[in-house]
């Protein structure tokens, strides 16, 4: 079959080659990852697939989740994904964002024949913390970002092991976004500490509703610099 196609097309054996292996469509979320690394995304990122009904693209500092549907999309909206990543500004971003949603995700999507974890949400037990959190996420946000961020739910997480605390990504639809910090580490660690993981995230929200990827580059140091604590900050929970 190559050396057919080698004649028709008058290509060499390697070209050929690379012409069907962009034919063909990504099976899993590792191939998947590999094409859209080869069309420009961070090679940091991990690749997650998922069967959303509502949030189809979202990512935080180093996963991407994408819908299952996209594995079938063209490479045009594969560029999307990649866009909507790595925007630097909220035109290119809600560009990216219109695309995606446009394409008909859920079309031929598979039947999921395993169970999933149920989302968590905040023990009875932890709201009172929750709260706190709210509280004093709305008090910073007046005090350190001129009260420039939106509300934000704030999820206190009985499953983070490994990390303080995390930011979720808007979904292309603007919805979706929380910040969750992880129950042990306020135990663990005391408030004070808490908080400085609380505003650590809320540099992130900053990033994200400014049109910025949402990283822990130049301006992210930039700005948790501004904001009072440290852009290097890290601590094991475990």
């Amino acid at each position: 079959m190559l050396r057919a196609l080698e004649r028709l097309l008058g290509f060499g054996r390697q070209h050929v080659q690379l012409l069907l292996e962009l034919e063909s469509r990504p099976r899993d979320a590792g191939e998947l990852r590999e094409r859209l690394v080869r069309l420009g995304l961070d090679p940091r990122y991990r690749c997650r697939l998922t069967s959303n009904h509502s949030v189809f693209v979202s990512y935080s500092d180093d996963e991407l989740r994408v819908h299952r549907g996209y594995l079938d999309a063209t490479e045009e909206t594969w560029r999307a994904i990649v866009a909507f990543v790595s925007a630097r500004s909220r035109a290119a971003r809600s560009s990216a964002k219109r695309h995606l949603l446009e394409y008909p995700v859920h079309r031929g999507e598979p039947v999921v024949r395993f169970r999933q974890r149920a989302a968590e949400k905040t023990h009875p037990d932890d709201e009172v913390i929750a709260e706190r959190l709210r509280r004093a996420h709305e008090s910073v946000n007046h005090e350190r970002f001129s009260g420039s961020l939106g509300e934000i739910p704030i999820r206190v997480s009985r499953r983070m092991r490994s990390r303080l605390g995390h930011y979720t990504h808007r979904d292309p639809s603007g919805a979706g976004a929380e910040i969750v910090i992880s129950r042990r580490h306020i135990r663990r660690h005391g408030w004070g500490e808490a908080m400085e993981t609380l505003i650590h995230e809320m540099v992130h929200q900053w990033q994200d509703e400014s049109g910025l990827p949402v990283d822990h580059g130049r301006r992210f140091r930039a700005k948790a610099r501004a904001v009072g604590i440290s852009p290097m900050a890290r601590r094991d929970v475990a």
